[in-house]
C-alpha cells in the first residue's frame, strides 16, 4: 500500500516476516473489529459512547496499537492556515493519548491528525522524536515514550468526516501490514462515524423544532390575552410583547410565558 504520507528521511526496518498463523490472527482481530461497528447500535449511545468505542475496536484492529483515539470534526473543516480543526466530539482510549492529542488540538496546532484530515491520506511515522513534520509535537511525544503513530483519515463520499489515531511505544510499530488493515477498517468506522452524527444532528433539530412550536404556542396565547384586555389587532399584541422583550433583554418566548403564568394566576385568584 503506497497511498500514504510516510516519515520523510527515514528508511524504517523491513517487516517482520509474519507467520501464516499471526496473518490469520490480524485477520481475525480485524473481523472482530469491524464485527464490533456492525454491532453498535446508534440510537442507545452517545456521540461520546459510540466515539469511544470505535477507538477500541481499532486498538483491537491495528496490529501494533498500544492506544487510540478517534475525532469528529465538522465535515467540510479541513483545517485552518494555522491547523487549527473545528473539532466536534473526540474519544480516547488511553491517558496518555488524550495528552498527546491535547497537544496536537489545543496547544501546538500541528500533528498527524491534522495532517491526515487536511490531505485525506493516512500518516505515518515510526519515530516521532525525529519527524520534522511536527517538530513541536515530536519531541514532547517522545518524552512521553511513544515513537510510532498512525492516523487514518475517515471519508465519507469525498468529505473528511474525521480521523483514528493510533499510537504505541515501540519504534517503526506501523508498517505496511498495519496501514492495510487499518484503513480497511477506518472505511466502514468512517460510515459508523457520520451515521452517528447524522442521528445526533436529526435529534437536535427535531428538539429545536419541538421547543420552537412550544414557544410558538405559548406566545399565540399571550397575544390572545393582551387582545382580549386592549381589543387591539394580533399584529398590536405581538408588537408590545417585542418592545417588552428588547426593553428588558429577555426572550419573546419566556415574556410570552410570564404573561400567560400571570393570567392564570389572576383566573385561580378569582375563583377563590
Amino acid at each position: 500500500m503506497d497511498d500514504y504520507d510516510a516519515q520523510p528521511e527515514r528508511k524504517p526496518p523491513p517487516g517482520p516476516e509474519l507467520s501464516a498463523a499471526q496473518l490469520q490472527a490480524d485477520e481475525l482481530d480485524l473481523y472482530a473489529g469491524l464485527s464490533g461497528l456492525a454491532g453498535i447500535v446508534s440510537d442507545a449511545c452517545t456521540v461520546d459512547e459510540i466515539l469511544g468505542q470505535i477507538a477500541q475496536f481499532a486498538v483491537q484492529a491495528i496490529p501494533g496499537a498500544d492506544g487510540a483515539a478517534v475525532t469528529l470534526v465538522r465535515p467540510h473543516d479541513t483545517g485552518s492556515d494555522d491547523g487549527h480543526l473545528y473539532i466536534l466530539a473526540w474519544s480516547v482510549t488511553a491517558e496518555f493519548v488524550r495528552l498527546i492529542d491535547t497537544l496536537q488540538y489545543e496547544k501546538l496546532g500541528e500533528g498527524p491528525c491534522i495532517t491526515c484530515i487536511r490531505s485525506g491520506r493516512p500518516a505515518v511515522s515510526g519515530s516521532l522524536g525525529s519527524d520534522r513534520r511536527w517538530p513541536h509535537l515530536g519531541g514532547a511525544v517522545a518524552r512521553m515514550g511513544v515513537h510510532s503513530v498512525l492516523a487514518l483519515p475517515l471519508i465519507v463520499g469525498s468529505r473528511v468526516v474525521g480521523a483514528i489515531n493510533s499510537y504505541a511505544y515501540a519504534r517503526d510499530a506501523f508498517a505496511e501490514h498495519a496501514i492495510q488493515l487499518g484503513s480497511q477498517f477506518a472505511g466502514p468506522a468512517a460510515v459508523s462515524v457520520y451515521n452517528t452524527q447524522l442521528l445526533a444532528s436529526t435529534k437536535l433539530r427535531t428538539t429545536q423544532l419541538q421547543q420552537a412550536l412550544r414557544s410558538r404556542a405559548v406566545i399565540d396565547q399571550a397575544i390572545g390575552i393582551l387582545r382580549s384586555r386592549s381589543g387591539g389587532t394580533a399584529q398590536e399584541a405581538f408588537d408590545r410583547l417585542t418592545r417588552i422583550s428588547q426593553r428588558e433583554h429577555v426572550k419573546l418566548a419566556d415574556v410570552a410565558e410570564q404573561l400567560v403564568e400571570e393570567a392564570v394566576r389572576r383566573a385561580r385568584a378569582r375563583q377563590q
